[in-house]
């Protein structure tokens, strides 16, 4: 890669040693509202869409997660209880403030002993190979500049027989319910963004970044090339949301 080179930050092409730092000031900017902003977008079904990617990833107790992007821990939280003492959780996510929300919340809730913290770029992990039984990514994948590395990693340090989950925005099977979609991401998401956080833009970023992230078919796609195996993903929400799923065999 040169400095030349450019990629998408939304819908503008920004060189791509700017993207990480573009990302990471959009969500210093709304980390301490993130939580409340979540719910009001999605009239509170996000709850749903993680149950769900918690119920397909099939983890049991005593075993090994990680949870990139993790944000301010809604998944890490609910593997952290699962797993059990035996267990171990590592909440990873490369923006600091996010991250520090993140386990603030946590531990608050009182989920200490199994849980560790990683400020860590998914592209470029800092843990072992085969060492995960199951690697998640909540709503953070259309945020990283080479998508395909990032999965690449996910399947480097999971073990043989771990699976990987994506859990992302989407594209909508339906063009009448898209065009919906569309009016309600260019026009109610940035005056929410404005009320709540005060920051319009950032949440104009997250409707743009949706629309240039893989489809589902190229997400799965991407994960085959990636070596995953008997890889498939499921609409939810009319594939507003769809989680994709793969295995290390």
């Amino acid at each position: 890669m040169t400095d030349k080179e450019t990629t998408h930050f939304g819908y503008r092409q920004v060189p791509v040693d700017e993207k990480a730092v573009r990302v990471r000031e959009v969500f210093d900017s709304v980390a301490s509202r993130y939580d409340i902003m979540n719910d009001l977008m999605s009239l509170g079904i996000h709850r749903l869409w993680k149950r769900h990617a918690i119920a397909l990833a099939g983890v049991r107790r005593g075993q090994r997660v990680l949870d990139l992007a993790s944000g301010t821990g809604d998944l890490a939280a609910r593997f952290a209880g699962i797993v059990g003492a035996a267990g171990e959780v590592v909440m990873s996510d490369i923006n600091e403030a996010m991250l520090t929300r993140g386990r603030e919340r946590l531990t608050d809730q009182g989920r200490i002993g199994n849980l560790h913290y990683a400020l860590a770029n998914a592209e470029r992990l800092p843990f072992a190979s085969d060492h995960f039984d199951c690697v998640t990514i909540g709503f953070g994948l259309r945020n990283v500049t080479h998508k395909e590395w990032a999965i690449k990693e996910m399947y480097r340090v999971l073990r043989p027989g771990g699976r990987a989950l994506i859990l992302e925005f989407s594209h909508p099977t339906s063009k009448a319910f898209a065009r919906v979609y569309d009016l309600y991401s260019f026009n109610v998401l940035p005056t929410l963004g404005r009320l709540v956080t005060n920051d319009a833009e950032s949440y104009r970023y997250l409707a743009e970044s949706i629309r240039m992230h893989p489809d589902q078919e190229t997400l799965r796609a991407m994960m085959e090339e990636a070596g995953f195996e008997r890889c498939d993903f499921f609409n939810l929400t009319g594939g507003v949301v769809a989680i994709h799923r793969g295995y290390k065999l």
